[in-house]
C-alpha cells in the first residue's frame, strides 16, 4: 500500500471514507497501468465529481477553490510568476492580496512545489485550488507555447553570477558548503529545468558529463544522443551535488560509483529517475534513466507486434509451464515486452514473481525483487527462493549464467511458466548461447517454447514525412532490385519543429519469432550451430528482423537507414 501514503489526495479521500477498499484498489491499478493522474481516474471511474475533489483539497489546506474560466487575470499579476516557473510547476498566479500572491497549483497538496515557487519569485505564496485542466488552459492563454529561450536564459543568468562561481570554488572540498550550494535557488531551478525539458522531449536518459574544460549535458531521445547548450564548467560540482541530494546519495563520496532513485513531480506528472554516478578524471559523471509511466503503455497491443506474433505471444504466455525468452541488445525494449506480457497474465488467480536488476516499474499485484549482486542477492539466489513461494509465473530479468539458466529450466519442469531475456543478436542465437553456457541440449529442447528477437527503430515524423524514390545503391543494401518494388513507396522525415529537425519522432519494434518446433528441437539436441538453426527456422516460415524491418519501411513507418543500422 505504498501508493496510499505517497499520494496525499488519495490518502485524504480514503481517510474521509469517500472511497471503499475495492474502488481504492481499482484506482491504484489504473494509475499503475498508464500513469493517469489520480484526480482523473477518480472522475473516470465515477467515484467522485471534480467539484467534490477540489473541495476536499481546499478544505485540507484551509484555502478556497477558484475558477480560472471566469474573468481575466491582470497582466501585472501574470508577470509575478515567470513563464518557465509556471510551466515547470504547472501553476497559475490568480491575484495578490495583502502582499501575498495567490497561486493555483495543479497539485496543491505538494508542499515542496509551493516552497520552490516562493523561492523562485521571492514573494510569499498562498496556494489556492483550481481545476488542473483550467490551469493548463490558463498557462497556454497567458504565457503562450513553451519558451525555448528559458534554458539559455537561466544559463545566461547563472553564467553572470560571480558570487555563485566564487561559492563553488570555496565548496570544492567542503561537504557542508557543497550541500548548501546544492540547495541554492539558481541550482535548484537549473536542475529542475533540465529534468522538465527531458520529459517534454521524451528523453530516456540524461547524461551529465564533466570534462577538463567543459561540462556537457546530453539527452538520449529515441535511441540517439543530443547535446544541450553547454553550461559553465564550474556548474559540474553543484549540479552533481544537487542530483545526489535529490537521490539521497552520499555527497562526500566521490571516489566510488553510487546508485539511487529520485521520484520527482514535473507539472502534474510523477516521474521516477534512476541515478548512477561514476568517478572520472574530471569529476563525477551522472546518468539519469527516466522512468516516466505516463509515456509507457504496458499493453501487448501497443507494442506494434505483427498479427502472427501477437497471436502467438498471447497464447504462449497462457501456457502452464515452459520458457519464453526475449532477446536483443541493451535498449531494444525487452523489459517493456516482458512487462506487457506480465500485465496480460496478472490476474487474481495467478501468483507472479520477478527478479530484476533493477526494478524498472512497480506493477500492482506482482511481487518484484531487486537483484543486488554486491549484497549477494543474485538472480540464482532469488530464483531458488521463488520456488518456495508457490508462484505460477516467474520473470527472470536476465539469464546471465549457467546456474540461473539451470534453475529456470528446473522451475519450468516443475510446472512454472518462466519469462526471461538474453543478450544475443537474433533469436536462433539464444539457443546456442544457452548450450554455450553449459546447459544440456535435451533440457533446452524440452522446456524452451519460443524466442522473440527484437530491435527498436526510430519512426518517421508524421508531420514532415515525405515520399521518395530510393536509388539502386540504397536498394542493394536491402538486397532488393527495382523490379522487387512494384508500387511500394518509401518515406523519410524532412525535419521540422515537431521532431527537432531530426526527421524522426518515436520508436517502434521490429520482431523475429523463433517457435521451437519438433525440427528445431532435433537440431538443438544435435548441438547444431546458430546458422543451421536459423536456416531451418527460415525454411519453416520464420520472418527475420530484416524482413520485418522491410514491412515497416513499406508501411512508411521508418527509413532504410534505420533498418540497416539495427539488422
Amino acid at each position: 500500500m505504498a501508493e496510499e501514503i505517497s499520494d496525499p489526495l488519495l490518502s485524504l479521500i480514503r481517510q474521509q471514507g469517500m472511497i471503499d477498499d475495492l474502488q481504492f484498489e481499482d484506482v491504484l491499478a489504473e494509475h499503475a497501468r498508464n500513469g493517469t493522474p489520480y484526480i482523473q481516474v477518480l472522475q473516470d471511474f465515477g467515484i467522485l465529481k471534480l467539484h467534490d475533489i477540489l473541495q476536499v483539497e481546499a478544505h485540507a489546506l484551509g484555502t478556497s477553490v477558484v475558477s480560472l474560466a471566469d474573468g481575466e487575470i491582470p497582466d501585472d499579476v501574470v508577470k509575478i510568476v515567470p513563464q518557465k516557473v509556471s510551466q515547470m510547476y504547472h501553476c497559475m498566479p490568480v491575484s495578490v492580496k495583502d502582499g501575498m500572491v495567490q497561486v493555483a497549483l495543479a497539485n496543491p497538496l505538494d508542499p515542496a512545489s509551493a516552497d520552490e515557487i516562493q523561492f523562485a519569485i521571492k514573494r510569499d505564496v498562498q496556494v489556492v485550488v483550481a481545476d488542473p485542466a483550467e490551469i493548463a488552459r490558463a498557462i497556454e492563454k497567458y504565457y503562450g507555447a513553451d519558451d525555448n529561450e528559458s534554458f539559455s536564459e537561466i544559463l545566461k543568468e547563472i553564467g553572470s553570477d560571480k558570487k555563485l562561481a566564487q561559492e563553488v570554488n570555496e565548496a570544492e572540498d567542503d561537504v557542508r558548503a557543497a550541500e548548501a550550494l546544492a540547495n541554492e535557488v539558481p541550482i535548484v531551478k537549473f536542475v529542475n529545468l533540465v529534468l522538465q525539458q527531458a520529459v517534454v522531449d521524451r528523453a530516456s536518459d540524461i547524461h551529465f558529463e564533466p570534462f577538463e574544460t567543459e561540462f556537457r549535458i546530453r539527452y538520449r531521445v529515441d535511441g540517439a544522443l543530443y547535446e544541450m547548450a553547454p553550461p559553465p564548467k564550474y556548474l559540474a560540482l553543484p549540479v552533481t551535488s544537487r542530483i545526489k541530494v535529490m537521490a539521497g546519495l552520499n555527497i562526500s563520496e566521490k571516489r566510488l560509483p553510487q546508485d539511487g532513485r529520485i521520484s520527482h513531480r514535473i507539472g502534474d506528472r510523477q516521474v521516477d529517475l534512476r541515478v548512477s554516478t561514476l568517478p572520472t578524471a574530471f569529476g563525477e559523471s551522472v546518468v539519469l534513466r527516466v522512468l516516466d509511466r505516463g509515456s509507457v503503455n504496458l499493453e501487448l497491443e501497443s507494442l506494434g507486434f505483427p498479427k502472427y506474433v501477437h497471436e502467438f505471444v498471447s497464447e504462449v504466455i497462457q501456457r502452464p509451464n515452459g520458457i519464453f525468452v526475449v532477446t536483443g541488445p541493451t535498449g531494444s525494449g525487452k523489459t517493456t515486452t516482458l512487462y506487457s506480457c506480465l500485465r496480460r497474465v496478472n490476474t487474481i488467480d495467478s501468483k507472479l514473481l520477478t527478479a530484476e536488476d533493477p526494478v524498472e516499474f512497480d506493477i500492482d499485484g506482482i511481487m518484484q525483487v531487486a537483484v543486488n549482486e554486491a549484497a549477494g542477492m543474485t538472480f540464482a539466489k532469488a530464483l531458488k527462493s521463488f520456488l518456495r513461494q508457490d508462484p505460477d509465473i516467474i520473470m527472470v530479468g536476465e539469464m546471465r549464467d549457467l546456474e540461473t539458466a539451470q534453475i529456470s529450466i528446473q522451475a519450468s519442469l516443475t510446472g512454472h511458466l518462466v519469462l526471461s531475456t538474453l543478450h544475443t543478436n537474433d533469436s536462433p542465437g539464444a539457443v546456442t548461447r544457452l548450450v554455450d553456457m553449459g546447459v544440456e541440449p535435451f533440457l533446452i529442447s524440452s522446456t524452451l517454447m519460443a524466442v522473440l528477437g527484437q530491435r527498436l527503430v526510430r519512426t518517421n515524423c508524421k508531420n514532415c514525412r515525405t515520399p521518395f524514390e530510393p536509388n539502386e545503391e540504397q536498394l542493394s543494401l536491402l538486397n532488393l532490385s527495382p523490379h522487387d518494388l512494384g508500387d511500394k513507396v518509401f518515406h523519410y522525415g524532412r525535419g521540422c519543429s515537431t521532431c527537432n529537425d531530426t526527421g524522426y519522432k518515436g520508436r517502434k519494434g521490429i520482431y523475429e519469432l523463433l517457435v521451437v518446433s519438433e525440427a528445431i528441437r532435433m537440431l538443438i539436441n544435435e548441438r547444431a550451430p546458430t546458422v543451421v538453426v536459423r536456416q531451418k527456422a527460415v525454411e519453416l516460415g520464420m520472418v527475420t528482423l530484416r524482413e520485418d524491418g522491410l514491412r515497416s519501411i513499406f508501411d512508411g513507418d521508418t527509413t532504410i537507414e534505420e533498418v540497416i543500422k539495427y539488422t
